[in-house]
């Protein structure tokens, strides 16, 4: 007889990797338009593949790309980046009581906690797991620093991103998370209230601050 799938408290790190992999595409996608794009914003070839490496964070990476392409100031850049990072403090959170060990290991597993991983580890009821959480987590770098490396080494062959369909890919991807999570009426409210406060402030506002605005609409779920 065929065993069923394992139970949240079994899983482990190969089940993180097996749930991302489909996921890791649409990362990897979006790591090779970083790539064309920060190549050439003057960045280099070497600067964006480390950045991917060492900093490991797609919305704020490409924010900053972006904000230098246009001529901006490294100091903006660096704040748009830290705006659009701001949504791991409360992630972070979240997950530190599972993530046991010396303070070294939390710190390592700590960099694996990005968006994908974080939804993925989640087994409700503000659970999450870290074995899925560094299967996962570790998926979804690989697949960045791939897609980096690939956008930075073949950008002059692959030219514009937007071409191939490309700049669809980031938010393809957290449609994909998002959607599983659409479980209750009280969750549909949060992303339509979520959607609608990014769109009304997206014209108005800086890179960064309509994602960390439209996060207030979480609020929706809290309970005294």
């Amino acid at each position: 007889m065929a065993e069923g799938p394992a139970s949240p408290n079994e899983r482990s790190h190969r089940d993180g990797v097996r749930a991302t992999l489909p996921l890791g595409i649409a990362v990897m996608g979006f790591g090779v338009s970083f790539g064309v794009l920060a190549r050439a914003a003057g960045m280099g070839s070497v600067a964006p593949i480390v950045m991917s490496a060492t900093t490991f964070a797609g919305s704020a990476q490409f924010a900053a790309a972006s904000v230098l392409s246009a001529a901006g100031s490294v100091l903006t850049a660096v704040v748009a980046a830290l705006l659009l990072n701001a949504r791991y403090a409360p992630i972070g959170v979240s997950v530190s009581p599972y993530l046991t060990g010396p303070w070294w290991s939390r710190f390592l597993h700590g960099q694996l906690v990005v968006d994908e991983s974080w939804a993925i580890a989640a087994e409700g009821d503000g659970r999450y797991n870290p074995r899925v959480l560094v299967g996962s987590g570790l998926t979804i770098y690989v697949a960045w620093v791939v897609g980096t490396t690939l956008g930075v080494v073949f950008g002059n062959v692959i030219g514009d991103p937007t071409k191939l369909g490309l700049d669809a890919a980031f938010p393809a991807l957290f449609l994909a998370l998002l959607v599983p999570q659409l479980k209750t009426a009280k969750a549909k409210q949060a992303a339509a209230l979520g959607a609608a406060i990014a769109l009304v402030l997206i014209p108005l506002t800086p890179p960064g601050v309509p994602i960390i605005a439209a996060s207030a609409a979480c609020l929706l779920g809290w309970e005294r």
